[in-house]
């Protein structure tokens, strides 16, 4: 079990973007620190109003955005077009090559965070999903995932059968029971939590797991959203 506090992440500032990387990312590179299980990035991102990611291409990538505030618009070369908000969850297959945008047309910034898995397989047709999600359970909601555990539960399909990622929002005291999975990454998006073997997490706290074993973990007095990725 590694504990990666917020602050301790590789950090990019500019007068529109701060985005924290948990692993090497760009100019940031440790070469101890290039990814963990299937994940390759995974960054906390705020765009200020007005500004954003003009054009860009990504090749063999799956990449799934989850907000957190605010709204994100998406372009890209394949026609496809929308508006990324709280509860909804998007995923790109950057594939053979795709270029798109990631703009912030309202009037707040918006909090995001971004997320890079390998797929299973290169040279794939590129493509894009997204769906609204019900997360008022309590509970781990499937979100992306390729697992076939999940396949007939998550809101989109990752083209990665050895990985998928959950949230949950829990409710001030509410708690969940971490998947038992070889590689477990779990990211306090928003609020505190406590984690068995672990102790108190904050805001944007990550912990990674080898060889999880099904971790009980409790929000705090404000509650607390969680991103969890499996991969075996």
């Amino acid at each position: 079990m590694e504990i990666h506090r917020a602050d301790d992440r590789f950090r990019t500032a500019s007068e529109w973007l701060e985005s924290r990387h948990s692993f090497s990312f760009g100019p940031h590179y440790d070469p101890a620190n290039v990814g963990f299980g299937f994940l390759l990035a995974h960054n906390d991102e705020t765009v200020a109003p007005g500004t954003g990611f003009g054009t860009h291409p990504h090749q063999d990538l799956e990449i799934v955005t989850w907000v957190l505030r605010g709204a994100l618009a998406h372009r890209d070369s394949q026609g496809n077009s929308g508006e990324v908000h709280p509860g909804l969850a998007q995923r790109m297959t950057a594939g053979s090559g795709i270029q798109h945008s990631e703009w912030n047309d309202g009037p707040d910034p918006v909090h995001y965070v971004q997320m890079w898995v390998r797929p299973d397989r290169l040279d794939l047709p590129p493509s894009y999903e997204q769906t609204e999600l019900d997360l008022t359970t309590g509970e781990l909601v499937p979100v992306a995932s390729g697992l076939a555990k999940h396949a007939a539960s998550t809101a989109i399909h990752l083209n990665q059968p050895s990985a998928g990622m959950s949230v949950a929002r829990l409710a001030p005291g509410g708690t969940i029971t971490l998947p038992a999975a070889a590689y477990l990454h779990l990211f306090v998006a928003t609020g505190t939590a406590a984690l068995e073997g672990a102790g108190e997490l904050g805001t944007a706290d990550a912990v990674r797991l080898n060889g999880s074993d099904g971790e009980r973990l409790t929000a705090g007095p404000d509650g607390a959203e969680l991103l969890v990725w499996e991969m075996y």
